[in-house]
Formats: structure tokens, C-alpha cells, sequence
């Protein structure tokens, strides 16, 4: 598996790179063959915390974990623990849903080593996804600076809005930084 790292307001040194590298191959064990897709990180520095940002995008499914603390290393070592943790948790209904589907193999293998045997297996590991509550409602042609304004005044941490500009549904939500991200539709051949 091959990660393009790139530093924020911090230079990326070699043992830096190498000890990423060597962190994120524990992921390797984890999947049937090795991963084509190449994985991105981005380590910084905001505010003090060092950074460690990871996505590792695969056939129809995204992981992705983050997380600061005031060691650049540590940083490292959780964010690969909460993706081995991802993995273990979501394999099961991955396999099962590739499986049905018949349009994959399996994206994890069965047998790697940390991975409880079937008996050993938790009540977490076949938690169903349940949606508790649905909301319904038109949406209204706005800029993306009045959804910014909407979604303050409603004081969620996102909000979902028809784009004025481009005709088509978007996202803006709020980042960890304080500062604002948008969401927009593309088109895509790869479902």
C-alpha cells in the first residue's frame, strides 16, 4: 500500500515518513490482497496539536481516521489504532454485503492476526445501522455564504442546501479549524 504524506505548517522529515510507513503497513495483514488505491496523509500542526489526518479510499468504501495530541507520534499511533479498530468493527458486514453483491471477492481477509476468532466475536461486531429519526423538507435556492448564515443561526455543525450557483444539492459544514468547507455533487462512473 502506498501513502502520499504531505505536511501543514510542518515539515515532513524522513523518519517522520519512514515511521508513518512503518505504522500503516500494520494495515496490510488486513486485507486479502495487497491495495492497488494509494492512501493519503497529512500531518500539521494547528493550534499547537500536531495533526495526523488518514484516508485510504478502497472499491466502495472510504476509511478515514484523525487525531491530535501534543506528540506527532502518538498522533500517528492512534490514528492507526482507530482504523485497525474501523476494519475490525465494519469487516464482518463489508464481506457479507460484497459477498451478496457478488461484486467483489471479499475486501477483507478472514484471518488476520488481532482478529477475534467467530466465538470470540462481540455483540459490537453485528450492530445494525438504525435510523432513529428522518427529517423531510424543501429546499431553498441560496448561495453558499446564506447556508453558512442558516447554519449558524440553527446552530448545527452542517447544513444541507440547494446551490444557487450550480443547481445542485451541497454540503457546508463547519471544520475542526473554525473555518468552513463545502461539499458539492460530481458525477461519477464508480458505483
Amino acid at each position: 500500500m502506498n501513502f502520499s504524506i504531505r505536511g501543514q505548517q510542518i515539515d515532513v522529515t524522513d523518519a517522520l515518513k519512514d515511521y508513518v510507513d512503518k505504522k500503516l503497513s500494520r494495515l496490510e495483514k488486513y486485507f486479502d490482497a495487497p491495495l492497488a488505491s494509494e492512501g493519503y496523509v497529512t500531518l500539521g500542526v494547528v493550534r499547537g496539536l500536531h495533526t495526523v489526518e488518514v484516508t485510504i479510499p478502497l472499491p466502495g468504501v472510504m476509511l478515514r481516521a484523525e487525531d491530535r495530541s501534543d506528540d506527532m507520534y502518538a498522533s500517528i499511533d492512534a490514528v492507526v489504532d482507530k482504523l485497525e479498530r474501523q476494519i475490525r468493527k465494519h469487516k464482518t458486514k463489508l464481506n457479507r454485503k460484497f459477498r451478496q453483491e457478488g461484486s467483489l471477492k471479499t475486501l477483507f481477509t478472514e484471518t488476520a492476526v488481532g482478529l477475534a476468532p467467530p466465538e470470540q466475536k462481540t455483540e459490537e461486531d453485528y450492530e445494525d445501522f438504525e435510523v432513529v429519526r428522518t427529517k423531510r423538507f424543501t429546499f431553498k435556492p441560496m448561495d453558499v455564504e446564506e447556508a453558512i448564515l442558516q447554519m449558524n443561526m440553527v446552530g448545527h455543525n452542517f447544513f444541507v442546501f440547494s446551490n444557487i450557483d450550480t443547481q445542485e444539492v451541497s454540503v457546508v459544514y463547519k471544520r475542526n479549524d473554525g473555518k468552513y468547507g463545502l461539499i458539492e455533487q460530481t458525477e461519477s462512473d464508480s458505483y
